[in-house]
């Protein structure tokens, strides 16, 4: 039997870039033994080892062993942005283009001809600063970025701080912070993408979804909101009670068809001064475990994984089918710079960016 990691955060080197820059991998051990690994290109989180109902432990998110795989040209062309930290503006932009007080800024169209995750060249491919901190609460790293002024098209110079922390209580709770130069559209996430029964388990359409959304934000076929609130009701969207991710997903429905599944913007209900609420729970219905996912955010984006086509091979040696793994993605509504009705994602000078998100395991 092997024995248990001590808690802890400890650093090693997971390679090099072409340019001969050293990614560095840390490791995570909170005083339950959940063990979490990030490295520092991306601020990506390569495993997460949650225990299931049994005590068992299994790696629980998306990825590979090695920096090869992540620097792969197959997995560059596919970009998934396995567990990687995105920005500066996470989901879409229509025609890459906004408006900051009547003047027009062009930012990469690498999704058709919209943008995408911050661009061509994103946070989820930059190098980040990386100082491991342990406290009361847990075990963590804090990763800073320096976004240059005109950095992927956008104005100001951003910096922006994330800090992981693996608490006690088996949660990842993520902080998020950011200022700049000149007012900017700003929108981080984490787009993990979990399977609860352990990564290379199949595919994730019997785990139970709740949804704390009345509403969510339908899409034009470039997947770019049309601007409406539509109520979840009476739709394959509703997930307000536990309902199996495959149970509608193949409907005869103009938005699953357009996403190929579910790949939208749900409208979080909060009330006037929360801060963390509920926003999703997922279950899986074998290993026993639960996410919980609380967020400041007033969107979450759910992701079913109708891209992975069993082209990228994971760390158990198995092929990541359609559908084997699911992201719920925190953040403000997509195409926000370009919709006066949804919640502004513009950052002046003199003002901090904040954001909070917790995902919270457990066994039912």
């Amino acid at each position: 039997m092997n024995e248990a990691p001590a808690a802890g955060v400890t650093a090693q080197t997971f390679g090099q870039l072409p340019d001969g820059r050293e990614v560095e991998l840390y490791r995570l051990v909170n005083d339950n033994g959940m063990e979490m690994t990030v490295m520092s290109l991306g601020g990506t989180i390569v495993s997460l080892k949650a225990p299931d109902a049994e005590g068992n432990q299994a790696d629980i998110v998306l990825g590979f062993d090695s920096l090869e795989d992540y620097l792969a040209p197959e997995y560059r062309k596919a970009n998934p942005y396995f567990g990687a930290l995105i920005g500066r503006y996470g989901n879409r932009i229509a025609g890459g283009q906004f408006e900051i007080d009547g003047q027009t800024w062009q930012v990469p169209q690498n999704d058709g001809n919209n943008s995408l995750h911050g661009g061509s060249r994103g946070f989820d491919q930059r190098l980040w600063e990386v100082s491991p901190v342990e406290d009361g609460s847990g075990v963590g790293v804090v990763l800073t970025l320096t976004s240059e002024d005109g950095d992927q098209g956008y104005p100001g110079q951003l910096e922006a701080e994330v800090r992981y922390t693996l608490t006690d209580d088996n949660a990842l709770d993520i902080h998020y912070q950011a200022t700049t130069t000149a007012t900017t559209p700003v929108n981080l996430t984490q787009h993990s993408y979990f399977n609860l029964e352990g990564e290379g388990n199949g595919d994730i359409l019997d785990h139970q979804l709740t949804l704390n959304a009345d509403a969510f934000t339908p899409v034009d076929d470039s997947l770019i909101p049309t601007g409406e609130i539509r109520s979840v009701a009476d739709t394959p969207f509703d997930f307000r009670q536990p309902t199996a991710i495959g149970a509608r997903i193949d409907e005869d429905n103009q938005q699953l068809q357009r996403g190929q599944g579910y790949d939208h913007n749900f409208v979080l209900k909060r009330e006037a001064g929360d801060d963390l609420v509920l926003a999703a729970r997922v279950e899986a219905p074998d290993s026993g475990r639960v996410m919980e996912v609380y967020t400041t955010e007033p969107g979450i984006q759910f992701y079913s994984g109708n891209f992975l086509d069993g082209s990228l091979e994971g760390k158990a040696g198995q092929p990541y089918g359609h559908r084997s793994g699911l992201a719920l993605e925190t953040q403000h509504y997509p195409d926000s710079p370009n919709q006066a009705d949804f919640p502004s994602t513009l950052l002046s000078p003199g003002e901090t960016w904040l954001s909070h998100t917790r995902y919270r395991f457990s066994t039912r």
